[in-house]
């Protein structure tokens, strides 16, 4: 498992299927909800003239790359923002946030949550069978929708209200700076928990404890107070200073949706784009320890590696991604190389120095299915994380994935020959 990284639509449309799957083997991937709008967005458009691809095919091919191996939806941004308005601890870098654990406990008393597959990781594997049901092109609508509205005049007049003075911002840094600034402020609080039930949509039935659990605080700031919320707000501000601003074109009508991936920065080691309004807004939100990565760039790199390997015999790839390669090989000129060094030196290094022989891989698939079909527990779900004997994430992971075997094929001919 390597670095943790956010991607956005760009960049996993401009990498081949096998160059997709170096992508998810030595990154662990945020996949967050706007990436499933955009991709379900595609699904409304119309079949260009020059093209024998349909929209379907679009979205089943995007679906064909898309991670699997150890990447996890995230938990949609407003959700996390309100939970962190009313008290709860927001993940911290490195930790993606997922939703609908279920709590376990064995017959030999381990305590443990499992994952479900989500409905969007359900989704793709739909729409690679090309599944489609209506029901999800109308979520979709309705989320861009959600994403796009926003009642301006009230902005305008609540960013007024804060002293903002977005037309004699000359820069991006700027921009960020006017933003950051007010996150840190004691400055008309009612003003700024205004914006943010704006731009998040919070419900009315519970705005009014959010307000008072801040005002019983003495209205802190909002950084130290909720820090994901704030910075949830910040990106808001920012976008709409920047294109007060004329920073950022309030022409292109995907921008607003755009920008929302930089609602999920706070989780990753980095975030990987071919957008240009993401190489251009990116930096400023960064943290020391985080990194920007033009989407070209880093695709040149897994191009790269799946060439080098390309070259290992048959017998050698049907042994899987991690024993052909535990860790990205290469010098730091190349990119996945250089992230692994910065990110994650230790991760990464093979578990065993020899592999395990087939009886003790049943066993161990044997144990994992005690924690995936155990009855759920409700007072495991009180423990706290370092009680836990075990976290399972199930997935729906294919055996291959173009010209890779993703998990070791006697493995998987022992299991079936086992049902």
């Amino acid at each position: 498992m390597g670095p943790v990284a956010l991607f956005d639509k760009s960049f996993l449309q401009s990498l081949t299927l096998d160059e997709s799957v170096w992508f998810d083997h030595f990154f662990l991937a945020v996949i967050c909800p706007v990436f499933y709008v955009e991709t379900l967005a595609d699904l409304a458009k119309t079949k260009r003239s020059n093209s024998s691809r349909t929209p379907q095919d679009e979205v089943r091919i995007l679906a064909d790359k898309s991670p699997v191996l150890s990447g996890a939806p995230c938990v949609h941004h407003m959700d996390m923002c309100i939970a962190n308005l009313l008290g709860h601890q927001a993940p911290r870098l490195g930790q993606v946030p997922l939703a609908g654990g279920r709590p376990i406990r064995t017959k030999d008393n381990k305590a443990g949550v499992v994952f479900k597959p989500s409905p969007e990781a359900e989704s793709f594997a739909r729409w690679q069978r090309h599944e489609f049901m209506e029901v999800e092109r109308d979520a979709a609508s309705a989320w861009r929708a959600m994403l796009s509205s926003l009642n301006l005049p009230e902005v305008a007049q609540r960013m007024r209200a804060l002293g903002v003075t977005p037309k004699n911002c000359k820069s991006v840094k700027e921009a960020w700076g006017l933003a950051h600034g007010l996150m840190h402020s004691q400055a008309a609080p009612l003003e700024q928990i205004g914006l943010l039930f704006e731009f998040v949509h919070v419900p009315v039935h519970l705005q009014g404890e959010i307000l008072h659990r801040w005002s019983s605080a003495g209205f802190p700031p909002l950084a130290n107070y909720a820090p994901y919320a704030a910075h949830v707000l910040k990106v808001e501000m920012f976008f709409q200073i920047a294109l007060a601003a004329n920073l950022i074109s309030a022409d292109r009508a995907s921008n607003r949706a755009d920008i929302a991936y930089l609602f999920y920065l706070p989780f990753c080691n980095l975030f990987v784009s071919g957008d240009k309004l993401h190489k251009l807004c990116t930096p400023p939100f960064l943290a020391p320890a985080q990194d920007f990565i033009w989407g070209p760039d880093l695709k040149a790199s897994l191009s790269s590696i799946n060439s080098e390997l390309s070259s290992i015999p048959q017998e050698e790839r049907e042994q899987g991604l991690h024993k052909i390669a535990p860790r990205p090989r290469g010098n730091a000129s190349n990119v996945v190389v250089s992230m692994w060094e910065k990110h994650s030196p230790k991760r990464g290094k093979p578990l065993l120095e020899e592999p395990i022989d087939p009886t003790a891989e049943r066993k161990l698939v044997e144990e994992l299915k005690k924690y995936s079909e155990a009855p759920t527990a409700p007072d495991v779900a009180q423990l706290p994380s370092e009680k836990l004997d075990n976290l399972a994430l199930e997935r729906l992971v294919p055996v291959r994935k173009g010209s890779w075997w993703l998990l070791p094929k006697a493995v998987v001919e022992q299991e079936q020959r086992g049902k």
